[in-house]
């Protein structure tokens, strides 16, 4: 073996310090992970330790928990010690001891084999196959004459079964931000109206310290007029102060009054919205219709067909179509574009994305070479107080610090990419997060691998690039793997401090606690602090992880310790995922996109491939025997052919499997669902003795959605996650002793969550795919009620007004402090 492995001699005096700062990272993050692991979360069976509980936790779960598309996460997952094993050390003469064979090929096709089986299978679920979500699509981009409800329907009858209802969108101009100043102002009342009853319990509590009697105290809890809740309108500390309490019940009643007015003008009749007219242009219409609609199906099998099928004869016209849309999906700003608009937009959308890449290189590459600060030293003389430091401090900016960087970096850039992908008109929060995926994905490969392996590389080999220019292969093929130690690291601070600080959820502890004893001052807001489930954003989530695989694949013939890491890595993910979609988060069916995530992680995993072999090529070509000539020319001839053969089979796949990723096949069309022929019907009935047409009877959005949620007495999709779920809690970061309280806090978890699935249940049913301005009543200002009763007097004061009210379900103690028995008055009375 000496004479196949000749290595380089270990070289001393700060030549390299990789396996300082691989000893120094492992031990800080491993500590980490110790601290951090010392306290468990619950609930776990109390018979196993809790890694024993996460391990034989059934996986499967998930998908009844939190959707298709957290099953589908939770399956993507030192030249004196470490430098010896680098590519650059290996002796010339064993090159070609580094070729590797793929058997990744047939498990990519077996697991996307599998991944459409399971998409097809839950999208044809019973229970969700009922939903309005999964027999409904949007279609964006539809011509003038086809704006009204007779066009749509004489257009989309010939699919099966027929359309149920239909919805056009309309111009609200300013019904929006009414909307949302009429919740603001909601908002503003129910904190000025708590902030009033809290400071008369802290007087009359006063007053009682003073040795005042009862009746006295009570008279106390009258609050001063200038201690009453006040704001300024306008700019601050010069504008007029106003009583808050007041002023929002005007605003409330005048908002309320303006947008009564605008339904009425569109006929809005309580239950929806209802074109009131078949004008083509809607010039002559207060609020004009735009060039999109919602169609709802009777058969599940044709909202896949008509997403598919070809809709018009002109280009762009009606050829944004999506399937699988849900009202709380909709970004309503984003249906007035017109296609051309849209693709001008997204030009311009990458544009600016491809300079973003450009301008962060910057930093990025500042983060790679303080990764390689050892050379820096010797490079920068002014700098070489640095590495003059203790060796723990450089191991800890050479190899902690430097990740730490690079996590922050990357943590400002969805805020942005977000907006990018907002602005070229994408119509869905889910197409959001997946447009914003891929976006994220480049970045991290770009800033987060090449641009940290290429500038800690050059950084390494400049002495030798100046001394000798001839020799820039050899010297390149040497040093540019020296910037493995950096990602060893920031492997290891994945797997160790980010899984633990996962199960240990120490932030979202952190950030409750806070938000119960600082900002829980209003009933809505203990309730939203103690009942809501966490959730994740997939857009973000994904890329974290591809780039973790891309690394490994990188670096995984370079350096192949990384493997083991990485293995590890992975492994904990796993752990980790499986219990926060089993026992802490909740995604709501309508942000689920089926799994559409995981086609694109697997694109991913090819560009990890791809920079494998790319990388390992060049280094072949580059390597030099001792002689100083090529001495792997035909290793690299052969990682060009692999190159071809994982292009060939990367289209391969795409095509094999790409027209099955979005939509249900006519094969499985006999177990889609269908309305039963009861309701069609009775529907029709109903519409023939009130005298409708076929146009009408997509001008109501309540009717048939309503009857058919009780008629088939199916429940939502919600509904059936938490009755074939596990538990969901929320906080966790609890000792063994609090499992009873544990226990409750879950049931009553549970239960205000099945409360929240109810009133989505009804509010689908009741508002379908009208807009919310258009649509939604007032929202019940919820006051807490007293021992004094003065709560019951504010609830009265403000439906004098014209403002709903109600102190159902909250209290508020002696001494101000506000508490819950059940949820807002809204889901109670749905």
């Amino acid at each position: 073996m000496s004479d196949v492995l000749q290595v380089d001699q270990p070289r001393r005096g700060g030549e390299s310090a990789s396996t300082a700062t691989f000893v120094t990272a492992i031990v800080f993050n491993a500590a980490v992970f110790a601290v951090k692991s010392l306290k468990r979360i619950h609930p776990f069976p109390l018979h196993l330790p809790w890694p024993l509980a996460v391990f034989n936790a059934d996986y499967k779960a998930i998908i009844a928990a939190n959707g298709m598309d957290a099953y589908v996460r939770t399956h993507v997952d030192m030249n004196e010690g470490l430098d010896m094993f680098i590519f650059g050390n290996v002796a010339r003469q064993a090159a070609a001891l580094c070729s590797t064979h793929h058997p990744g090929y047939f498990f990519t096709a077996w697991i996307m084999s599998h991944f459409i089986i399971a998409r097809q299978q839950h999208l044809i679920e019973p229970v969700h196959a009922k939903s309005v979500q999964a027999n409904t699509i949007l279609i964006t981009g539809i011509p003038a004459r086809y704006l009204n409800q007779a066009a749509l329907m004489k257009l989309f009858q010939e699919l099966p079964g027929g359309v149920k209802k239909i919805w056009i969108n309309r111009n609200l101009k300013e019904l929006p931000d009414i909307y949302d100043r009429r919740l603001a102002a909601c908002a503003k009342l129910e904190s000025a109206e708590t902030a009033l009853l809290k400071t008369g319990a802290k007087l009359r509590l006063a007053s009682l310290k003073k040795g005042a009697d009862p009746e006295a105290a009570d008279a106390a809890m009258v609050v001063p007029a200038d201690q009453r809740p006040q704001h300024r309108l306008g700019l601050p500390f010069i504008s007029k102060k106003v009583d808050t309490i007041e002023w929002a019940r005007e605003e409330i009643r005048l908002c309320t009054e303006i947008l009564d007015g605008a339904r009425a003008a569109m006929e809005i009749d309580g239950e929806g919205t209802r074109v009131a007219d078949d004008a083509v242009d809607g010039a002559d219409v207060e609020y004009p219709v735009l060039n999109s609609a919602f169609v709802t199906f009777n058969k599940q099998i044709a909202a896949h067909l008509g997403m598919q099928v070809l809709t018009h004869h002109e280009p762009y016209r009606m050829a944004g179509k999506f399937v699988e849309v849900s009202p709380e999906d909709v970004i309503w700003a984003n249906l007035s574009l017109n296609p051309y608009e849209q693709r001008v937009r997204m030009v311009i959308g990458y544009a600016a994305t491809a300079a973003l890449i450009i301008f962060w290189s910057i930093p990025v590459a500042f983060v790679g070479i303080v990764s390689n600060i050892h050379t820096v030293c010797k490079q920068a003389v002014f700098l070489g107080w640095i590495c003059d430091l203790p060796k723990p401090v450089v191991g800890i900016i050479s190899g902690v610090l430097p990740p730490v960087l690079l996590a922050v970096l990357m943590m400002l850039l969805p805020i942005v990419l977000r907006l990018f992908a907002r602005f070229e008109g994408i119509p869905k929060k889910t197409g959001l997060e997946l447009a914003l995926m891929n976006r994220f994905f480049v970045f991290q490969v770009i800033h987060g691998f090449l641009i940290v392996t290429i500038s800690s590389g050059i950084v390494a080999a400049l002495p030798g690039l100046i001394n000798n220019p001839t020799g820039i292969p050899s010297i390149l093929a040497t040093k540019l793997p020296m910037g493995s130690t950096f990602f060893l690291t920031f492997v290891l601070l994945q797997g160790l401090s980010g899984t633990a600080g996962g199960f240990l959820q120490i932030v979202p502890l952190v950030i409750y606690y806070v938000k119960l004893f600082i900002l829980g001052s209003t009933p809505r807001a203990v309730y939203g602090i103690k009942y809501g489930l966490g959730s994740v954003a997939w857009g973000t989530l994904f890329p974290g992880i591809t780039l973790l695989v891309v690394i490994a694949l990188g670096y995984s013939i370079i350096s192949p310790i990384i493997n083991g890491l990485a293995c590890a890595t992975f492994f904990a993910f796993y752990q980790l995922y499986k219990y926060l979609f089993l026992w802490t988060f909740h995604q709501p069916p309508t942000s689920d996109t089926g799994g559409l995530f995981f086609p694109k992680a697997i694109q991913h995993l090819f560009v990890g491939l791809y920079v494998q072999q790319v990388c390992l090529c060049g280094l072949f070509f580059l390597a030099q025997d001792q002689n100083g000539k090529p001495g792997a020319i035909p290793e690299g001839a052969l990682m060009v052919v692999l190159i071809l053969f994982t292009i060939f089979f990367h289209v391969i796949i795409n095509n094999s499997y790409g027209p099955l990723i979005h939509a249900l096949p006519l094969s499985l069309a006999d177990r889609t669902y269908t309305a039963t022929g009861g309701q069609i019907e009775a529907k029709n009935a109903a519409d023939s003795d009130s005298g409708a047409d076929v146009d009408a009877d997509a001008r109501s959005p309540v009717s048939t959605e309503k009857r058919r949620s009780h008629d088939d007495g199916g429940s939502s999709v919600e509904k059936h996650r938490h009755t074939h779920a596990h538990t969901h809690v929320h906080h966790g970061a609890t000792t063994d002793g609090a499992s009873a309280e544990d226990s409750e806090h879950a049931e009553l978890t549970e239960k205000h969550v099945a409360a929240a699935a109810a009133i989505a249940e009804e509010e689908e049913a009741e508002y379908g795919f009208a807009h919310p301005a258009a649509s939604r009543p007032q929202r019940t200002i919820w006051i807490p009620r007293d021992a004094m009763g003065a709560g019951e007097e504010e609830a009265r004061a403000c439906k004098e007004a014209g403002v709903k009210a109600s102190v159902r379900g909250a209290e508020m103690n002696e001494k101000g402090r506000v508490d819950i028995s059940s949820g807002p008055p809204d889901s109670v009375e749905m």
